[in-house]
């Protein structure tokens, strides 16, 4: 967004530190995804805050994979989240591994047990939540701290060495079984996985939890803004725990409002669901609101910067409209994309008086709003494909397009009169006769008449067959996540609609993968990579206007 916006907090924060001199002179942010599936529209706005602050102040963005759990993680992951930031128009100082740090994190495990501070436990993993108590009442010391600092090294190295199994033996930090922090609560450090790990192999059977690793790989990079989301408020006296008692970078944490969208999730786990139980296509299905999904559908990344630019950095977490989101990128695109002529229901017009075999070339600009956009021929000929709503029998009041002894303009062609109709044994239109005026012809117009319906065409002998996927929100209800029963239950049965065989005008045989268009009172298109040769397979990025809200709106009456 171009005009003057205030500071956000964690700004005015930089602003500060750079003012004091408390972090150097210098601003190091990182984006820290695990690779445990694709990236969201969520991730994004950590993605724009931490790159964008990093660019505002002349700084520059770590991108740090928080490898820690070998079972849920895949190299697809990486490749994925790389090229997702790249999109966005980011790129990161260095490329970082929470698995880089393993052998330092392992050292700084050792010094806290030296120091008292951390001990092994034998419970199960049910038994040490019970251990913990409840909010309201404290927990109880398990007999296993008070291990001398000699077995705990002991037991710690035979766990690294592979003699105990998966969930045998835990690391735990020796903090304070009463705290009102549930997080401060004897956390676990390390837990054994014999589980082959996609950057170091079997190197390690035993891998550091996510809370020993994520603030100490920030402080071994000497990030000086660590930012994350609302959830981590109560982490952070961990991490600063760690951090103090291992004497080691104090890099401070930072809390914002993740972004959250209506008739979405943004679970990985059950976007995995929906991935694997196979109600949608992959994760880049359009549907999804992962960036690669939102990416195949034709968002474009300026429009989700955009949105997150609109959408702020806030203290309180909150729920964006869809609507935004739509809103987003039909202002772009309503400024960037060609126009082009595209029938999906399509049904034959022939225009009687027009000479058979005789075709005509007709200008037809590109962008009314982008001048510098040009123009392209459109074949036109006296056979036309037009859509089936555009034609009724007997048409109601104000009712301005095509019905018998009606008269309606062809797009950048000429006026035509209905005069006639055949169908097939069912009742069903099959072919739609007209004339034509041949003193109408767009841009020329000599006729004197004034009509007030235009509708769109293309001529049946130029038409290339196209393939059209209608795509809408995946879910019925604002926040399927927190419905009763089970989220998949509120699937929008209707949210991909595939129409086989719609017509689009010559020239988008041409059009490649990721190519954008505004289908001419249809919506915005993006050509999918599903298109073969001869063959285009187009995807509804949006609707011309907010058709949701108004169907919202009608249901609440």
């Amino acid at each position: 967004m171009s005009e003057e916006r205030s500071l956000n907090f964690i700004e005015q924060i930089v602003e500060e530190d750079l003012a004091n001199g408390s972090t150097g002179g210098r601003v190091l942010t990182r984006f820290p995804p695990e690779p445990n599936g694709y990236l969201h529209i969520g991730h994004a706005k950590s993605i724009v805050l931490n790159f964008g602050l990093a660019q505002k102040y002349n700084g520059a963005t770590n991108l740090r994979f928080d490898d820690t759990n070998p079972v849920t993680e895949d190299t697809e992951y990486v490749d994925s989240i790389r090229e997702d930031i790249k999109w966005l128009g980011f790129t990161w100082e260095k490329e970082l591994y929470a698995s880089d740090y393993f052998e330092q994190l392992y050292e700084f495990a050792v010094k806290l047990i030296k120091k008292g501070l951390a001990y092994v436990e034998d419970a199960t993993a049910e038994e040490i939540a019970a251990m913990k108590g409840t909010p309201t009442t404290p927990g109880v010391n398990s007999p296993c701290r008070s291990r001398s600092v000699e077995e705990n090294l002991d037991l710690f190295e035979r766990m690294r060495k592979g003699e105990f199994k998966d969930g045998e033996k835990t690391l735990r930090a020796k903090i304070d079984m009463a705290s009102p922090n549930m997080h401060m609560r004897d956390p676990l450090m390390y837990r054994i996985k014999h589980a082959h790990h996609h950057r170091t192999g079997d190197k390690w059977c035993i891998y550091p939890m996510y809370d020993f690793a994520h603030g100490q790989s920030d402080s071994i990079e000497n990030i000086t803004h660590s930012i994350c989301t609302l959830e981590f408020i109560p982490h952070r006296p961990l991490y600063d725990w760690f951090i103090k008692e291992l004497d080691i970078y104090p890099s401070h944490q930072y809390e914002f409002a993740r972004l959250n969208l209506n008739y979405t999730v943004m679970s990985k786990r059950k976007l995995k669901q929906l991935v694997e139980e196979k109600h949608v296509a992959g994760w880049d299905d359009p549907r999804m609101p992962t960036i690669s999904g939102l990416r195949r559908r034709g968002y474009t990344a300026a429009s989700i910067r955009n949105l997150c630019e609109r959408v702020g950095v806030q203290k309180r977490d909150n729920v964006i409209e869809y609507s935004l989101l739509e809103f987003c990128i039909r202002e772009e695109l309503n400024k960037t994309a060609n126009r082009a002529m595209a029938v999906l229901d399509p049904v034959k017009l022939v225009i009687t008086n027009y000479p058979e075999g005789q075709v005509e070339e007709l200008e037809a600009e590109n962008n009314p709003e982008d001048p510098n956009s040009g123009s392209r021929k459109l074949p036109f000929s006296n056979t036309l494909y037009i859509e089936r709503e555009d034609f009724m029998e007997n048409p109601p009041k104000k009712y301005f397009r095509l019905g018998p002894g009606m008269m309606v303009r062809l797009k950048n062609a000429y006026i035509i009169k209905g005069e006639g109709v055949e169908k097939d044994a069912d009742g069903n239109i099959t072919t739609i006769y007209a004339t034509y005026l041949p003193e109408s012809k767009s841009g020329g117009d000599s006729s004197g008449l004034t009509v007030k319906g235009t509708i769109h065409w293309v001529s049946a002998a130029h038409a290339v067959a196209a393939e059209v996927r209608l795509y809408d929100r995946l879910f019925t209800v604002e926040n399927p996540g927190a419905e009763e029963g089970d989220f998949k239950s509120f699937i929008n049965k209707d949210s991909l609609q595939v129409i086989e065989n719609a017509y689009v005008e010559p020239g988008l045989l041409q059009a490649k993968p990721g190519d954008r268009f505004q289908f001419m009172r249809k919506g915005y298109f993006s050509v999918d990579p599903d298109s073969t040769p001869g063959k285009p397979v187009f995807n509804r990025t949006v609707t011309l206007k907010d058709a949701w809200a108004k169907e919202s709106a009608k249901a609440a009456k």
